[in-house]
């Protein structure tokens, strides 16, 4: 699917927010001390990556969710993961042809309000499905730029609770060309956060990919005000060196943050992500590029962009810092975490202004989402980087780019393989062989054994990333 323009969505869940508006609750609760991250509005997934026929599993803080379609109402449902039966999972069921979620395991059948519709082993006398306790307990979720976001927490609150969205793109979505990607990463939502408000490393950790040693400045940012529902910050000189323009960061507390970026050569650029947590030291990434370029033809450019040829490229800068921010974590942890960064961390410049801001925002507001809870064993390398787990497989572009790529190489392969067992036989049979068909015979096995290297190298961009990461490369002779 190529990259297009940011769809609008007009939903009735929407409307209620509209029409809530004076009701509003902060997101995080009301508690003006404590920030509570089961009262926020989370992106679960891109709504292009889901499949309305088949429910789709996530875990949201800890919380085992299915996710399906209900074509009775037009609207995606998210449940708590458990048939109140058995408390096998839902999500390994299907949607039947009624259009109810079906429990795989004695197939109860729930409709998108939870209430169970249909036991098939009850009598018609006994009345078991009109019982609460055979009802599914459900989650809040609305639509918004693309987006399907679950609401975690008290079911009351949703409707009255903003939903963070990024402001910029509401103001002219028509405007805007995105490019997104997300991955499960292998480190907690914080210290994501921490490192994409982080601009100072991008020159190093990203030189190659995204980055360059050469634009490294003094940087210095300012922060313009923050609260409990986050901060706003400023970099007048910005990137590389000035050449770039002011860039200006916002951070919606717990999990949303972008840097905005106008430059007069190249237009209007946002760097957005999302960090939804999933568990102590597991979070999903939501990665948004939106670009309003000042000519129209690297808009064109980015539309024709295969999603899945770009997801690539993004997986590849995701895993420069993949690495050393799994084991980062680990290392604060042991050193007390937020509530000692200061300590841990020896922060002496301008440039780590938003981490600190951000860690304090942490260490004011009590919002470690799994404080009781130690962070896993570390991974190994080779699972830090797996990208078939942690993306392909639930990335709908990508998950059938691989099929359709994995076909075409076996196709190469029969065919070579087809050719390469004519030319001897040709050869025995026929007294007189052209020496135009011998060649062109040849020609075709050679290229078709390097197109299927060459495809099988692609292949296996799907499945890992390169261990060593684009900076660490030898650098190329002057």
């Amino acid at each position: 699917m190529s990259n297009s323009v940011l769809p609008q969505e007009n939903s009735q869940q929407e409307v209620k927010f509209q029409t809530s508006a004076l009701q509003q609750l902060p997101a995080g609760g009301i508690d003006p001390d404590k920030f509570d991250w089961q009262e926020v509005w989370y992106p679960v997934s891109y709504i292009e990556d889901l499949n309305k026929s088949q429910p789709t599993r996530f875990t949201l803080l800890e919380q085992d969710i299915v996710l399906w379609w209900d074509k009775h109402e037009q609207t995606w449902r998210a449940f708590i993961d458990q048939c109140p039966h058995r408390l096998a999972p839902l999500s390994e069921g299907r949607i039947n042809h009624e259009g109810w979620l079906e429990c795989p395991y004695h197939g109860w059948a729930f409709s998108g309000t939870g209430k169970c519709e249909n036991i098939p082993q009850q009598t018609q006398q006994t009345k078991a499905a009109s019982s609460q306790r055979a009802c599914v307990a459900t989650l809040a979720t609305t639509v918004r730029q693309g987006m399907l976001f679950v609401y975690p927490g008290r079911a009351e609150n949703a409707a009255k609770t903003k939903v963070p969205i990024v402001e910029p793109l509401e103001q002219d979505p028509d405007g805007w060309i995105c490019l997104n990607t997300f991955r499960d990463l292998p480190y907690d939502a914080l210290t994501l956060m921490e490192n994409v408000l982080d601009t100072s490393h991008i020159p190093y950790t990203h030189h190659r990919t995204v980055g360059n040693r050469a634009n490294v400045s003094p940087i210095d940012l300012e922060i313009i005000e923050s609260g409990k529902w986050g901060f706003k910050g400023t970099w007048a000189e910005g990137p590389r060196k000035g050449t770039l323009g002011r860039q200006d960061t916002t951070f919606i507390a717990p999990a949303l943050m972008w840097h905005d970026l106008t430059s007069k050569q190249y237009g209007r650029t946002l760097t957005v992500v999302y960090a939804t947590p999933i568990r102590k030291g597991e979070c999903r990434l939501f990665a948004r590029f939106p670009f309003k370029f000042s000519s129209k033809l690297p808009g064109l450019f980015l539309k024709l962009t295969p999603r899945w040829y770009s997801h690539l490229g993004q997986n590849r800068v995701l895993e420069d810092d993949q690495i050393f921010l799994h084991y980062q974590e680990r290392y604060l942890e042991k050193l007390g975490g937020s509530a000692n960064f200061t300590q841990a961390f020896y922060l002496p410049t301008k440039a780590d202004l938003f981490v600190s801001e951000f860690r304090s925002w942490v260490k004011q507001y009590k919002a470690e989402p799994f404080k009781a809870e130690s962070l896993p064993p570390p991974l190994s390398k080779e699972v830090l980087l797996d990208r078939y787990h942690s993306h392909t497989k639930k990335c709908a572009s990508c998950r059938s780019a691989l099929t359709q790529l994995q076909s075409l190489r076996l196709g190469v392969a029969l065919v070579t393989a087809l050719v390469w067992g004519l030319l001897p036989l040709l050869m025995l049979t026929q007294s007189h062989i052209s020496i135009i068909i011998v060649v062109a015979s040849t020609l075709v096995i050679i290229s078709g054994i390097l197109i299927w290297f060459g495809l099988g190298k692609l292949e296996r961009q799907f499945y890992q990333g390169e261990e060593i990461p684009a900076r660490n490369l030898p650098e190329k002779n002057r």
